[in-house]
């Protein structure tokens, strides 16, 4: 399917569709509103009954928190918004338990952070739990767990989550539901400003001109439907960014923008290494293993490089980079911080033996 263009009947006919709503489509004032809640999940469950798998990524855990917890606006500070989360997803997957019962469905609460799924370990179980509740006929319910979730937490910002989902459980397409009905090519509260229907490249958006906030309980805002929408077209899936008032007719590929794939389907891991990994140090490489990693494809090994610099355990992510400095790659760190500067320079026979091995294995290595 790879460079094949899907057009929007693709959408329709789904066989396994990631949807994802915001805070703002699902609450007022702080509070769920059970009216909206309803209506996605008719939409849904009518999606089930046609025999197409569904993953909905749903974010308003915070923003569900805030009424039960007195709270009459987003917290500042983060202890309170993982207090305002834990109250709140608990109040949520009720809702979402309830109401898709009405239709005879059961749900699944998976919680991710991107902490998690950039360890190979954590990403394995990951899959086989989401593939396990589709093919036991659950529908997963995703959200970022923040309530652990200590870096970058912020309300409803699940957009770029939902794309590598969409990704990671090999979706055949991504809609993305929002309280606007589309991409519009300047605010869409602006006279003049025209829906754009499709989106077939990156330069089509250079003269888009975005708003960057998000509602008071959310975060996400047009940016970041966009660079969700181009992560998972880049990856070869179609992705529909619609009003989710309008869920009926954007499951069925009416109405909205519509994205139109673009890239090849990569390893799902190297696709949250790229997207979803903060680095915790860099490698500074010479000439030679910048052309082995880069050029070549080949592992980073410790004699290749030449400093380090940040404070990490094996298993991090960390940046590679030049002898000019300019960043050509990032991976998974095989070496704690501490330990891989007396490595440096020596080729693999000259370390001890429970040390040869390569400092960056390529299948742990995205190309930047």
């Amino acid at each position: 399917m790879a460079g094949e263009r899907i057009d929007r009947a693709g959408i329709a006919a789904a066989p396994r569709t990631v949807v994802k709503v915001g805070s703002s489509s699902l609450t007022h004032r702080g509070r769920l509103q059970p009216s909206r809640l309803a209506a996605l999940v008719d939409a849904l469950a009518a999606r089930r009954a046609a025999g197409q798998q569904v993953v909905l990524v749903s974010s308003g855990a915070i923003a569900a928190g805030l009424a039960p917890l007195g709270l009459t606006s987003r917290p500042r500070d983060l202890a309170t918004q993982q207090a305002a989360a834990s109250v709140g997803q608990l109040l949520l997957a009720e809702r979402y338990a309830t109401s898709f019962a009405r239709h005879g469905l059961t749900v699944g609460q998976v919680l991710l952070t991107a902490e998690d799924l950039h360890r190979r370990g954590s990403y394995r179980n990951a899959v086989r739990t989401l593939e396990r509740l589709l093919a036991l006929g659950v529908i997963p319910i995703v959200n970022e767990n923040d309530t652990v979730a200590t870096h970058e937490i912020r309300f409803g910002d699940n957009d770029r989550l939902a794309a590598l989902v969409a990704h990671l459980v090999r979706a055949d397409a991504l809609v993305l539901l929002s309280d606007i009905d589309g991409l519009y090519t300047d605010d869409p509260r602006k006279p003049g400003a025209v829906l754009i229907g499709e989106v077939t490249g990156p330069q089509q958006l250079a003269t888009v001109r975005v708003a960057g906030s998000g509602s008071g309980v959310g975060t996400g805002g047009m940016s970041t439907k966009i660079d969700a929408a181009q992560i998972a077209s880049g990856a070869g899936i179609p992705v529909l960014l619609s009003h989710a008032d309008a869920v009926s007719d954007a499951l069925a590929g009416v109405g909205g923008t519509y994205f139109v794939p673009l890239g090849q389907r990569t390893a799902s891991r190297l696709l949250w290494l790229r997207h979803a990994t903060t680095p915790r140090g860099r490698l500074l490489l010479d000439s030679g293993a910048v052309t082995a990693v880069v050029r070549n494809r080949a592992s980073l090994l410790p004699a290749g490089i030449t400093a380090v610099t940040g404070d990490f355990a094996a298993g991090d992510p960390v940046e590679l980079a030049d002898p000019a400095g300019m960043v050509v790659a990032r991976g998974l760190v095989a070496f704690d911080s501490e330990d891989l500067p007396e490595l440096l320079g020596k080729s693999t026979p000259d370390l001890p033996a429970d040390l040869r091995r390569e400092a960056v294995h390529r299948d742990d290595l995205i190309i930047l």
